[in-house]
């Protein structure tokens, strides 16, 4: 049994459903002491654009202040933690994290979907055969990686790509080794597996157990029903032991 989830989302991303409350119940009625909210952080991009995928800015307080009470009321069944899931920029980083340390903050965990960014950069879950792109990918998911600020790098194979396997392996074991070097745990997306996606990869895991970095599991609940113990997700227990991915209580020092 695991006993921490770090990776749960809100309504507020807009492709998420369930209050947090339902999340909260799910959470405690499978055995977690600590859940650890970290929606899509909102992010300064110029006026006028506008991502169908992360709240907004002006929600900030909101889903702090929301968060705040329910940590309140359950603090004697579960421990209830505020962060983000955050996409490492080089124009919006900096000015992003003024914004968030103005709220109560525990912890934010690295989930770079684009590079260099939403605005001009490239979705790294696009299926793409260039190698250009798996370099630029972990390139910059380094870069995020060094700046020390975060618990986590979750799903870090969510590149797509679709290439021979020796150039992939040459390229994604990078990230696996500075985890190692920055003590900086990889996740296993258990959202992914439930939903049939591209990640987490057996080409990613069993490459990277060589190495034996630190590994988390992470709920990336978009819905209450996705909170649940490895064991009680159909297959996902057999993928874990498959490629030989240990882990323990997923508790983090955060």
């Amino acid at each position: 049994m695991i006993l921490a989830n770090y990776h749960t989302h809100t309504v507020r991303c807009k492709h998420a459903e369930g209050t947090e409350r339902e999340y909260i119940e799910a959470a405690i009625s499978e055995g977690f002491k600590v859940l650890g909210f970290s929606d899509h952080t909102p992010q300064p991009y110029p006026d006028g654009f506008v991502s169908n995928i992360r709240m907004d800015i002006s929600e900030l307080s909101d889903y702090t202040d929301t968060l705040i009470k329910l940590r309140d009321e359950y603090r004697n069944e579960i421990k209830i933690l505020i962060g983000y899931e955050v996409e490492y920029t080089r124009k919006y980083f900096e000015p992003l994290m003024q914004e968030l340390n103005r709220y109560p903050l525990d912890f934010i965990i690295q989930g770079q979907h684009f590079v260099e960014d939403e605005v001009e950069g490239f979705y790294v879950g696009s299926k793409t055969d260039s190698e250009e792109r798996l370099k630029a990918y972990v390139d910059f998911t380094i870069e995020g990686m060094k700046t020390g600020l975060f618990a986590y790098l979750a799903h870090p194979d969510l590149i797509n790509y679709t290439g021979p396997d020796d150039i992939y392996c040459e390229h994604m074991s990078r990230i696996v080794e500075a985890s190692i070097d920055l003590n900086l745990p990889l996740e296993v997306n258990a959202y992914g597996f439930v939903d049939g996606r591209w990640y987490p990869s057996d080409r990613f895991f069993k490459m990277a157990v060589e190495y034996s970095p630190r590994f988390v599991i992470g709920c990336d609940a978009h819905t209450p029903r996705i909170i649940r113990q490895p064991e009680h997700i159909k297959g996902f227990a057999e993928f874990l032991n498959r490629n030989g991915i240990e882990y323990g209580d997923n508790i983090l020092d955060i």
